[in-house]
């Protein structure tokens, strides 16, 4: 018997299969467009992140940095708001000028009085809302929807309502004192009504903001902390003093500072609350802010060059706020 043998045949070169080029067999036209292409890559990869963070850049340039070099030029000069390319050197004139003012110190003084005011009810307010909103509540996003509305109206419409509501002779407020046999209050020309009266404005548009920010906190508190703390026996209340309120501390500490940045720029809830419709802050001064301070003088009195100190002087406050913001909350995070 014979026994077949069979092999297999030798691979033919050029195949249906053929194996790749080599690179030198690649047209030259085709190496150099590739070539263009990596190089165009690598550009654009390097250098498409400065693009796209550049018009930023440039509206902060022209809005923002200008602005307050120019201001701080300007409040080194006697400038006018009828000429205010005229300028003549005045060093910090301006500035001693401002401090020896007595109307300055009474605006600082409102603006401190009215800060307080409105601050330390707002954020508790916010705090009791948000602590009651973090349980399960039926028809919750609606809630949080109407917390949220006086933030987003317009100062100019909530001012108006509020004059409206505090009027001497027509105001629902008054309505309601008379009814309890109560004497009719002058909000806007007394001096502790008015301020209480800007500052209810103040609490009316924020209140529901600072709640919506204390309320994302206490979701991010992890669950087992109350948990454990209900195991040991704490009711709800010790359970909020002990539990949600340390985790809270840094979101308290950003409320805070933010609500008094804001507070020490009030201006608009003043200036429509103003009987007159001016920037004295009501016929004494009484709820004159330095906001309005700074209005007063750069455009009714038209002294832009004290306007600018002013404007300095309140960006120096500020800077002095971020930096005792700064300090504390380090000290916070170290000692947790």
């Amino acid at each position: 018997m014979t026994t077949r043998h069979d092999t297999a045949a030798s691979p033919v070169k050029g195949g249906a299969a053929p194996g790749r080029p080599p690179a030198d067999a690649v047209p030259p036209e085709v190496a150099r467009k590739r070539a263009r292409l990596s190089r165009r890559w690598q550009r654009d990869m390097r250098w498409s992140p400065y693009a796209f963070v550049t018009p930023f850049f440039v509206f902060f340039a022209a809005f923002g940095l200008f602005p307050l070099i120019y201001t701080g030029w300007a409040s080194l000069h006697t400038v006018e708001l009828t000429a205010p390319t005229d300028m003549a050197w005045a060093g910090l004139d301006n500035y001693t000028r401002i401090f020896d003012d007595g109307f300055f110190w009474n605006a600082a003084q409102n603006t401190l009085t009215i800060g307080i005011i409105s601050t330390v009810p707002q954020l508790l307010m916010a705090m009791g809302l948000a602590h009651i909103l973090n349980y399960k509540l039926r028809a919750s996003t609606f809630y949080r929807v109407v917390m949220l509305a006086p933030y987003a109206t317009s100062i100019a419409a909530a001012s108006l309502v509020f004059v409206l509501l505090f009027g001497r002779d027509y105001g629902m407020i008054n309505w309601a004192l008379d009814l309890v046999g109560l004497d009719k209050i002058d909000w806007q020309n007394g001096t502790w009504s008015s301020q209480f009266a800007v500052s209810s404005i103040v609490i009316w548009r924020w209140t529901g903001y600072n709640a919506l920010i204390y309320l994302a906190a206490m979701q991010a508190i992890p669950q087992e902390l109350y948990e454990s703390a209900a195991l040991d026996g704490a009711s709800r209340w010790r359970q909020f003093l002990h539990v949600t309120l340390p985790q809270l501390r840094p979101t308290i500490l950003f409320t805070v500072v933010v609500s008094t940045i804001g507070a020490s720029q009030l201006f608009g809830e003043p200036l429509l609350f103003d009987a007159n419709k001016g920037a004295s802050g009501g016929s004494q001064h009484q709820f004159q802010t330095l906001g309005l301070y700074l209005y007063e003088q750069g455009w009714v009195n038209q002294h832009l060059g004290r306007a600018s100190a002013i404007a300095w002087t309140m960006f120096l406050i500020l800077i002095v706020i971020g930096i005792v913001n700064y300090v504390i909350s380090r000290r916070l995070r170290a000692s947790s």
